[in-house]
């Protein structure tokens, strides 16, 4: 289907807003009234530029308060009307968005609306226009889309139809199976948001926190299936109010809200995309570093050995079990110092999800390969985080193993003092602007499952956190969104969590080796011996080595330690034990304030 995006979901002026949703690849926009009012080209000028850009302008909107009022206030809204026609005649569109009322002087009385829209859509048939009625969730009288229909059909004009908002259908708890009985030529027009659930006004919800379809908790796709199923055939089209959006870059969320709608059209049978190949595990953690010594007397101390060294590059395997650690020494900054910059995911078909990333709009890096080098393919995440897909040892697929001077037996061999077993998770700290966009990408383009959103106290603000995993829980990827918006927010630490079965013996040898363990204030132990009863001597240990405890309902156990932060990176060494799914989300308010002293 065709693919439209109206002018208020994107910041800048009209012409950025224009540009960036064709750079996007979108079919068609929506030009929202106050974009057209604040722009200095002329409505010619303005068709001209969409023109050249290779989109059309499918709606103009909006158009407010017109029905159910008194005579002589509707004739000054024919008035207004015909103006706004051959402004439209000049932008070259032929569908004004007509808004249901909201004015308190409007009348309740549906055969009043009905008379007063038909001779509305009497005058737009004179000029070669249409209206489309949407019902607002906030309506004076015309809240629900069932209604709005009700008017509409009363009225009985052939350039009358409804706008169905997906926002105001699906916020207001609205039963899409009725749009079932709605003709599809009087569909006039598709406008599609999604949002969190919030308790809170529905003004205000949808005013500042809609978001793309995907990102939030709506059912949009069952709403899209509903229309199609009843015949509409016109664009697919987002209308997204969102603080957010109005400051962020308009180029990267063009290509968020394009990638929501082919997510969407999969979701609702419209156009298949090349099935998820969802990642199986972490197969590697790449830190980036000019001076790799900080980093590598970290991974020594916590029981790593350097196992393989590329044969083309500076870059180092570092591995304890089934964790792996590369160290690249040859990119990275002495000002920022360590950073996590990549990560691999074991895939059980590469290639394939290299094929839906693309799909997708995922950007596909280009990587600098030596003749002998290991194919791989690799996608970039919205926080620039460059995602490896990976097939260890798997036959038939390339082994990126292969590309490390190291013997079979060797590469993943651990030191035998070594207590971790593998990657637990990895969190990546968002940029302000890129949470819901990391969302959606993690979860359309590989595949992951989105945790519910958890909101962290941290002593400057409000962290939110994220999980995403596969389908057993394996891999595991936190997304953060730590306060912002400022750009400090892009330079916060990431961390690499690793599994024990023994956290005391992990945290006493991490010490014992030289490196520093987060310390934890007594106040939180008192706390934990109020809370819990442990064995004769555990919450001293855990005292003195700064080892932090959750339970959960079930009774499953979370333990788990941090070291010091070296450059934007710190790692995590995690006990899991009876079944135990969430991360440690009790003691964040602690560890968070602990790093920042």
């Amino acid at each position: 289907m065709r693919k439209s995006i109206a002018t208020v979901s994107l910041s800048g002026s009209l012409t950025e807003k224009l540009t960036a949703a064709a750079r996007a690849g979108f079919d068609g926009v929506e030009i929202f009234e106050n974009d057209l009012l604040a722009s200095p080209l002329s409505p010619e000028e303005i068709r001209a530029r969409t023109a050249d850009l290779g989109l059309t302008i499918d709606l103009y909107q909006p158009m407010r308060d017109v029905e159910g009022v008194p005579e002589e206030e509707f004739v000054r809204g024919l008035r207004r009307a015909e103006r706004k026609f051959d402004v439209m005649r000049r932008l070259g569109t032929d569908t004004l968005l007509v808004c249901s009322n909201v004015s308190p002087h409007a009348v309740d009385d549906d055969a009043l609306a009905a008379e007063q829209l038909s001779r509305l859509a009497g005058l737009a048939r004179e000029h070669g226009m249409r209206i489309a009625y949407e019902a607002l969730a906030w309506g004076r009288h015309v809240s629900t889309y069932d209604h709005a229909w009700r008017i509409v059909e009363r009225a009985g004009h052939p350039a009358l139809g409804v706008c169905l908002d997906s926002f105001h259908i699906l916020s207001r708890g609205s039963d899409p199976r009725g749009i079932a009985g709605i003709p599809g030529e009087k569909i006039f027009f598709l406008q599609l948001a999604d949002a969190p659930l919030m308790a809170m006004d529905v003004l205000q919800w949808s005013r500042h926190y809609r978001c793309f379809p995907g990102q939030g908790g709506l059912d949009v796709t069952s709403l899209v299936r509903h229309a199609v199923d009843a015949g509409y055939q016109g664009p697919l089209s987002l209308e997204v109010f969102n603080d957010v959006f109005r400051q962020a870059d308009s180029g990267s969320t063009a290509v968020d809200a394009l990638r929501s709608l082919i997510a969407l059209e999969e979701s609702a049978d419209i156009s298949p995309l090349p099935a998820p190949v969802t990642p199986t595990g972490v197969a590697f953690a790449e830190i980036a570093t000019a001076d790799p010594l900080p980093v590598t007397t970290l991974l020594t101390a916590l029981g790593f050995r350097r196992t393989g060294r590329h044969t083309g590059k500076p870059v180092d395997l570092w591995a304890q079990g089934d964790a792996r650690i590369l160290v690249n020494h040859g990119t990275g900054t002495r000002d920022d110092g360590p950073s996590l910059t990549a990560i691999g995911l074991e895939t059980p078909d590469p290639r394939s999800a290299a094929r839906r990333a693309e799909a997708l709009l995922a950007p596909v890096l280009p990587r600098r390969r030596g003749d002998h080098d290991v194919p791989l393919d690799a996608i970039a995440a919205p926080d620039g985080t460059e995602l490896f897909l990976c097939a260890t040892r798997r036959p038939g697929h390339p082994d990126w193993t292969a590309d490390f001077t190291a013997a079979a037996d060797t590469w993943q061999d651990s030191s035998p003092a070594g207590l971790l077993t593998g990657v637990d998770h990895v969190a990546l700290t968002q940029p302000w602007h890129h949470f819901d966009e990391a969302v959606l990408f993690h979860r359309a383009v590989l595949g992951l499952r989105p945790h519910e959103s958890v909101d962290l106290a941290d002593p400057y603000g409000l962290f939110r956190s994220r999980a995403m995993t596969g389908a057993r829980d394996t891999p595991r990827l936190v997304l953060n969104l730590a306060p912002g918006p400022d750009p400090g927010t892009r330079a916060r630490a990431q961390h690499i969590a690793l599994t024990t079965d023994d956290i005391t013996a992990a945290a006493r040898r991490v010490r014992a080796a030289g490196a520093e363990l987060l310390k934890i204030p007594a106040n939180y132990y008192e706390d934990l011996d109020a809370r819990y009863e442990f064995a004769p001597g555990t919450l001293d240990a855990y005292r003195e080595l700064g080892i932090l405890y959750d339970r959960d309902e079930h009774g499953g156990e979370f333990h788990h330690c941090y070291t010091a932060t070296v450059g934007r990176v710190f790692f995590e060494i995690v006990q899991r034990t009876g079944g135990y799914r969430g991360y440690g989300a009790a003691n964040a308010h602690v560890r968070l304030a602990a790093q920042r002293r």
